[in-house]
């Protein structure tokens, strides 16, 4: 049974307006009282939520916004610190040159300010920078710098008072050293007063090697120049020169071929670097077994740049007043009053490759009549197509056999008369690497007055000499071997 809702009456006024309502439940006329009364609870309560929610969150804005700050601030000041100590690793002379422009835009500085500022042509290294750690961010960045100019008490210093002699030669005695970071380095310390032969060779040094950077050449990190000391610094190469491996009797360490004919490619890509990538063509004047260094890897380095000269690549051709070169690797145009170009390093480059095949000096007179010239006994077992059969004579393995030919082929053309006969050193390395077809090479000794010349030769046994004075008898037979001139004119131009 359905249950029916109680009446409900509507009260009006005399205007007929609505002024109430009643049932049941309702016995007075203010039951929409009630209801605004209801009303207003609700908003006010809705109104205080939102008030609470809006104060909280406005608290936390404001401490999200401390701590965004905070973090700002620690960042920046990250950054600062870092930059800080980055400035100590900058070379003195790059702060040097900022101090000078500051003192050039600020009209009071006084002249002994600004005389301070002065740049100096080298990076000085400091006392203090070499008792902190900064040497280790010097040593890490010499790549890209200029050498250092260290003192001769530094020197002293590195050297342990040259306590320990690495080798001598006719320009100098080599001494161990050792960074204080523990970097081992070899302090070449030149001979003499200084005079103008000393004083050209300590220029050429620097000047060259100061401004090259390849993994096939030695690395210069410095040098020393004072009225009582001119000294070089150079990366220390852990297994000495190459004519110690080549020509050393009974040596415990004989070297494989392999590492031989890598040996010989890397050496090529130090001179093609020299000739052919640097900004100013670089010629080195003195390539032998003796000037190729050998790191802890057996990784070759071409050193000794005493006899180098720089040149302008418009400028290839030089006329050269004094002989230079060690004589049974330098070209013929070094002792004849010829124009001499970077084709002379290519020429003793050869030679180099003659005794790495042979692992003997490319003359000895021991050897019967045939072979005491090796690079005349060479030409005569190609032109006969007896290559295989020297290369057994030599002691090559069937195995490597292959790549010794190659590096005799090369060799004859880098041994040609004619500088404009021989390759370039970049052509040289590609024949070596086997990714250029070799020519069979023409007779490169027609020239040659006496083909199996009876001259002792100084070979450059001393790896540290850079010119070895040769004997009157030599000299004439030099004279004799190269008397007819070459078949054509050349351009005679100075290096600038």
């Amino acid at each position: 049974m359905t249950r029916s809702l109680p009446p409900i009456q509507f009260v009006f006024d005399s205007h007929g307006h609505l002024i109430g309502a009643k049932d049941s439940q309702v016995d007075s006329y203010g039951g929409f009282s009630n209801m605004d009364d209801q009303a207003q609870n609700v908003f006010k309560n809705f109104n205080d939520g939102v008030s609470s929610t809006m104060k909280w969150a406005t608290i936390a804005s404001i401490v999200s916004g401390v701590v965004v700050m905070v973090a700002i601030v620690a960042i920046v000041y990250a950054i600062i610190d870092c930059l800080r100590k980055a400035g100590t690793a900058i070379p003195t002379y790059a702060r040097l040159a900022t101090a000078d422009t500051d003192k050039a835009s600020n009209p009071h500085s006084s002249s002994q300010d600004i005389e301070k500022a002065e740049t100096p042509l080298f990076p000085v290294l400091r006392d203090s920078q070499v008792e902190h750690a900064t040497m280790e961010r010097f040593l890490s960045n010499m790549a890209r710098e200029k050498p250092i100019r260290f003192s001769p008490k530094q020197l002293a210093e590195f050297t342990e008072n040259y306590s320990t002699i690495l080798g001598s030669g006719g320009f100098g005695v080599v001494f161990k050293g050792q960074f204080p970071n523990g970097m081992q380095v070899a302090v070449k310390v030149l001979n003499g007063e200084l005079n103008k032969r000393v004083e050209e060779q300590f220029m050429a040094e620097v000047s060259t090697m100061g401004r090259t950077y390849h993994i096939n050449l030695v690395r210069l990190y410095g040098f020393c120049f004072d009225p009582m000391m001119r000294a070089l610094v150079y990366e220390c190469m852990e297994n000495g020169s190459l004519d110690n491996f080549l020509f050393r009797e009974n040596s415990q360490e004989r070297l494989e071929w392999e590492k031989l004919y890598d040996i010989a490619v890397g050496t090529a890509k130090g001179i093609a670097y020299l000739h052919e990538e640097c900004q100013q063509r670089i010629i080195h004047y003195d390539i032998k077994p003796g000037n190729v260094l050998l790191d802890k890897n057996l990784n070759p380095k071409v050193a000794d740049f005493g006899l180098a000269k720089l040149c302008n690549r418009g400028s290839s051709r030089l006329l050269l007043t004094n002989g230079r070169g060690t004589p049974g690797y330098a070209a013929p145009e070094l002792w004849k009053p010829y124009p001499v170009t970077h084709k002379c390093d290519v020429y003793s480059f050869g030679m180099l490759l003659f005794e790495i095949v042979g692992r003997r000096r490319n003359f000895d007179e021991n050897q019967t009549e045939s072979r005491q010239w090796l690079p005349r006994w060479t030409w005569d077992m190609f032109d006969n197509t007896e290559l295989a059969v020297m290369m057994s004579l030599c002691g090559i393995e069937e195995k490597d056999k292959e790549k010794a030919e190659r590096v005799t082929m090369v060799a004859l053309w880098c041994v040609q008369y004619s500088p404009d006969d021989r390759p370039l050193m970049s052509t040289v390395v590609k024949m070596l690497e086997g990714s250029m077809e070799i020519t069979p090479p023409p007779f490169p000794f027609e020239h040659m007055v006496s083909p199996n010349p009876t001259m002792n030769l100084d070979n450059g046994s001393n790896g540290g000499s850079n010119t070895t004075s040769i004997s009157s008898s030599s000299a004439n037979t030099l004279e004799q071997s190269n008397s007819k001139p070459v078949d054509r004119t050349f351009e005679i131009e100075l290096a600038t």
